[in-house]
């Protein structure tokens, strides 16, 4: 069975059945019933059950069109691990009997003993072709030895990896030997075109329970602060995703699968209200790669950026907090040949918008290595349209640098001590600079011990003007009674700092 276009006919026909049905039952209820009434007690009115009953109809169908293409991977791997070299204290023959014969070893005194624990897991997956080619997880097969695969029907096929990258958690099996020619498929969609509210459907194996259905809406979109990946822009979404759901699809109502389930927010390991699916429209992006075995490559600017706070918004002349701060240029990078500057906000690249960092992350990974790209920045209060030849990205790196955390205050109240860097301090606190000012020391119980400031920090800028001591650094920040910003240089990144001085 292939899954079609023709779901999004009946979906529109339901859709349309709904509106004329609620209107025909609002008719009726009004003929047969007078607007001052009161319905008998225990009666429900069909007017008001019908919309619901429509609504249900609708989830079902959907839910039996994808359902044959959602298959359950299950893999296997063996760890080995070594026992001590002393004997047990009542010999082998009882450990054996409690642990069974598969955990037998060799009998050499005195020697370490090797002996193997089969370890399983499961999880979900969904047919992308006739070819038999599976999208699921990275983590569900990551170093397995052995892949089967259940189909919706129960047949089960051993299957292998094609493609993966451990960046998005993405992989791609395909089935193994002679694969059938009914084999069912999904389809994907648009996963821009979702809206926060969309209903949403979620099918997968959730503890086991293979073919489970949940639903639920989409609850916010891109998430890119989750921490689970390198790469992030998940759906949010409470419908109900537990362990077993995992590379199983997220679809909308018109049997479109627009994210894959793969991972959840919780403290006790089950569902707790939020789960989160990678947005189908990054994966498509990968398919072609990851179908013929290739690594996927990324694209690379070569800075350290933050996200904008309403203060640093404040101190840049930037009219919202959107936008990803350039805190550092690499030498000899693509940024520094096109003429990005530390202090730049990133507002637009390649015509789509940089809401925060995790967006330029992701839209700077996705760009063509040796392509011209377009970066629209906010320097001085102007809009300056640069054009940067995208590096490619090394293989573990990722495409910019996390935010850092804002401490408030004035500098005078900090708690900090500062000196001017030497060579003696560079070498006692492993800087590789040779200019500027090294915070020494933090006072415990100060707002300086609150922030993310270090002691063997570097502070090599201040109110936008580089320092290169302490004098230099008292006589700027002198002049600015209200705000101060400073740029921290610490190892191999560097990120601003503001700190309200009222």
């Amino acid at each position: 069975m292939k899954i079609s276009n023709k779901l999004q006919t009946i979906g529109i026909a339901i859709g349309l059945g709904l509106f004329t049905a609620t209107g025909l039952f609002v008719t009726i209820a009004a003929n047969k019933t007078p607007p001052d009434s009161t319905p008998e007690p225990g009666v429900v009115m069909e007017s008001v059950t019908a919309p619901a009953e429509q609504l249900g109809r609708a989830f079902a169908a959907v839910a039996a069109h994808v359902k044959p293409a959602v298959v359950s991977v299950y893999s296997e791997k063996t760890v080995r691990l070594q026992s001590p070299s002393y004997q047990f204290p009542f010999g082998d023959d009882f450990f054996n009997q409690f642990f069974g014969e598969q955990f037998q070893f060799p009998r050499t005194p005195g020697n370490p003993r090797e002996f193997r624990i089969p370890q399983h897991g499961m999880g979900t997956g969904m047919l992308l072709d006739k070819q038999g080619h599976i999208l699921t997880n990275y983590h569900v097969v990551r170093d397995v030895d052995e892949i089967k695969v259940q189909m919706a029907d129960k047949r089960t096929f051993e299957a292998r990896i094609v493609g993966s990258d451990r960046k998005t958690d993405v992989a791609i099996l395909v089935l193994e030997g002679v694969v059938p020619a009914d084999l069912p498929t999904v389809e994907l969609g648009d996963s821009d075109a979702m809206e926060d509210g969309n209903l949403v459907i979620a099918i997968g194996a959730p503890f086991g329970l293979t073919q489970t259905v949940t639903s639920g809406i989409i609850s916010a979109k891109g998430r890119s602060d989750v921490g689970i990946a390198d790469y992030e822009d998940f759906l949010q979404t409470d419908a109900p995703i537990n362990p077993g759901n995992s590379g199983g699809p997220l679809i909308n109502m018109r049997s479109e699968v627009i994210g894959m389930n793969s991972a959840i927010e919780s403290s006790v390991g089950q569902y707790s209200g939020v789960g989160f699916a990678i947005p189908v429209n990054m994966i498509k992006s990968m398919l072609p790669t990851l179908l013929k075995g290739n690594q996927i490559t990324r694209g690379m600017l070569g800075v350290s950026v933050q996200d904008v706070t309403r203060e640093l918004a404040e101190q840049f002349q930037l009219p919202d907090n959107k936008g990803a701060l350039v805190a550092q240029v690499n030498k000899d990078s693509p940024a520094e040949k096109a003429g990005l500057k530390a202090g730049d906000v990133i507002v637009r690249f390649n015509g789509r918008g940089v809401s925060d960092t995790g967006r330029l992350r992701n839209l700077v990974a996705a760009a063509t290595p040796g392509s011209n790209a377009r970066v629209v920045v906010m320097r001085s209060g102007k809009e300056l349209t640069i054009t940067v030849t995208i590096g490619k990205m090394g293989p573990e790196t990722i495409a910019s640098a996390k935010p850092g955390r804002m401490a408030e205050d004035q500098l005078a109240r900090l708690g900090l001590s500062v000196q001017t860097l030497t060579p003696d301090l560079a070498s006692q606190f492993g800087v590789n600079e040779n200019k500027g000012v090294l915070i020494t020391g933090i006072e415990e119980g100060s707002i300086a011990s609150m922030s993310d400031l270090q002691r063997g920090d570097l502070i090599v800028e201040a109110n936008h003007k580089p320092v290169s001591s302490v004098a230099e650094l008292e006589s700027t920040l002198g002049k600015d009674k209200e705000r101060i910003l400073l740029l921290i240089k610490r190892k191999n990144g560097s990120r601003f700092l503001v700190f309200r001085l009222n």
